[in-house]
Formats: structure tokens, C-alpha cells, sequence
């Protein structure tokens, strides 16, 4: 066994193909630190960069798409609409396009399922998540600005508060969750393939100083075929059939991270039951946000 560069794509209920590894840049907030990595991360293969409003680097991703040297139509982009712009979602979107430089991006989410008034910070009582997905779905028809449309941090129940809402006629392409061996969610992650709602894991690593790299299967599996506890990981949630977003500013952890195999059957499960071995971790948890009712 060994590793090679993944192409492996997977098919969104758009027609579109999404790259199965992409690059996150969350918390790629150092002077360049975004510009390189999607720089390096592009020219070493990657075809998916995923970013947001809130990561304040928005620049710096499109200034490191543009320098790559890779055809606009070849990149896979996604970037994420904030809590305090869910009334103006046209708005926030021109501007993240415009911070980008690109005329319109592959995948907009809904970031999380929060309307927030700008000024106080303070939940909308007129207004809430629905009404937004209504108002991307508007610009969504309307406009070449957006290629299809999502959410992130939607739990089952308010997916299906959301399709149940009359006016609601495009199912979300992506559900973008924390996914990893000690939050695998499959609860969740049966539901989103049973409405063809594709199922993106950010924080595959587990996020900063990640339990996951010290974890002794993990390792033992690392160990077992000399590859990275990363690239264990990453594989494990290709191998699961997620789209899966690793996020790295070490030009040589970025490429490698692009590097899978497909796991032996016992080495699988052994990751997919591990949170029922050393417990449910989450990672992600802003305090504000309810996960109701799919913990895993």
C-alpha cells in the first residue's frame, strides 16, 4: 500500500464535481499566511480552496488563486455568508467576490444557522436562517454570481425545518460540519446522503493541538504503513465518501496532506468506531449554537 495524490472527485446534486480534498483556511490569519498555502496548495495539485467572510482572508485567498497559475475554471471556491449579513446576502456576497477577485464562486453556505442584527450582535426576532436560505436562493437563481448553494453547522432538525418550508425549492448542495474519527455524526451524515445533500468535514484534524494526532490507533495505524497520523485521517474520511477540508500554512504538511490511500477494511472501522472507544470529541463550539440532535 501506498500513497498518491488524490483527484478523486465527488458529484453534488447540482452536476457539478467537487474535488474530495480541499484546502480550509481557517485561522490562516499571519500576513501571507492564506496567499501561500492556496498559492502552494494549488500548484502541488489541489483544485478546492474553501474560505469565509469571517476569516478575514479573503484577499489573500483570491491574490493566491490569481498568482498560482491555475485556470479559474479548474478551481473549485467556497466561501461562507456571516451571521450579521443574513439580511443582505447579496451584498455580502459582492463583497466577498470582490475581496476575491472572481466573478462568482462554486459553492456560497449559509455559515451557521444564526441571523444576527450588525449593530447588537443580537439574534433577529423577525428573521432567521430560513428566511436567509430563501433570500441565497433568490440570488442564486437570479445571478451567474454563484454556482450552487449550501449550509454549514445544519443539524438534521433544522434541515428539515428548512425543506419543509414551502418556498425552499433548491435542496442545499453541502452540509460543511465538523467531521473526525471522535465526532464521526453519522446519524447526520445518513440523513444528508439520503436527501443528496453532500457532507463536507472541516476540522478533520481535529482542529489545533488535535487529541486525534496523539491518539494511540491513530498512530498505531500511522505507524503500521509509515504515513502521517494526517494523512490517516484524511484518508479515513475520503474512504467515508465526505469531501474533506484539511488546513495547514506548512508548505509541506499542505502537500502532503493531498497524498491518500484507501485503508484496509479492520484499519476503517477501527477509526469509524473510535468515539465509541475514547469518547465524542467536538472541537467547534462557539456557545451560541445548539447541536440538537446529532452529536454522532
Amino acid at each position: 500500500m501506498s500513497l498518491s495524490v488524490t483527484s478523486k472527485t465527488f458529484k453534488l446534486n447540482t452536476g457539478a464535481s467537487i474535488p474530495a480534498v480541499g484546502l480550509g483556511t481557517w485561522r490562516a490569519t499571519e500576513a501571507d499566511a492564506a496567499y501561500k498555502s492556496v498559492k502552494t496548495a494549488l500548484q502541488n495539485g489541489y483544485r478546492h480552496i474553501d474560505t469565509a467572510a469571517i476569516y478575514g482572508n479573503e484577499e489573500e485567498v483570491g491574490r493566491g488563486i490569481k498568482d498560482s497559475g491555475v485556470p479559474r475554471s479548474e478551481i473549485f471556491v467556497t466561501t461562507k455568508l456571516w451571521n450579521k449579513n443574513h439580511k443582505d446576502v447579496e451584498g455580502a456576497l459582492n463583497e466577498s467576490l470582490s475581496k476575491l477577485g472572481l466573478d462568482y464562486v462554486d459553492l456560497y453556505l449559509i455559515h451557521w444557522p444564526h441571523s444576527t442584527d450588525p449593530v447588537t450582535g443580537k439574534d433577529y426576532t423577525d428573521w432567521d436562517y430560513v428566511d436567509t436560505y430563501k433570500e441565497l436562493q433568490k440570488v442564486y437563481k437570479a445571478s451567474n454570481k454563484i454556482k450552487a448553494i449550501g449550509v454549514s453547522n445544519f443539524t438534521i432538525a433544522k434541515i428539515e425545518r428548512l425543506l419543509a418550508d414551502k418556498d425552499v425549492t433548491v435542496v442545499p448542495a453541502a452540509n460543511q460540519v465538523e467531521l473526525h474519527p471522535l465526532l464521526p455524526q453519522d446519524r447526520l451524515l445518513k440523513y444528508l446522503n439520503e436527501k443528496g445533500i453532500y457532507a463536507e468535514a472541516y476540522s478533520p484534524l481535529g482542529s489545533n493541538d488535535s487529541p486525534l494526532f496523539k491518539n494511540g490507533t491513530v498512530v498505531s495505524i500511522a505507524k503500521k504503513f509509515d504515513i502521517e497520523p494526517a494523512q490517516v485521517l484524511i484518508s479515513w474520511a475520503v474512504q467515508r465518501g465526505t469531501v474533506v477540508l484539511p488546513k495547514s500554512v506548512t508548505a509541506s504538511r499542505v502537500i502532503s496532506n493531498l497524498k491518500t490511500l484507501v485503508l484496509p477494511d479492520e484499519e476503517f472501522e477501527q477509526l469509524s468506531k473510535l468515539s465509541e472507544k475514547d469518547g465524542v470529541v467536538r472541537t467547534c463550539d462557539p456557545g451560541w449554537h445548539t447541536y440538537d440532535d446529532d452529536l454522532a
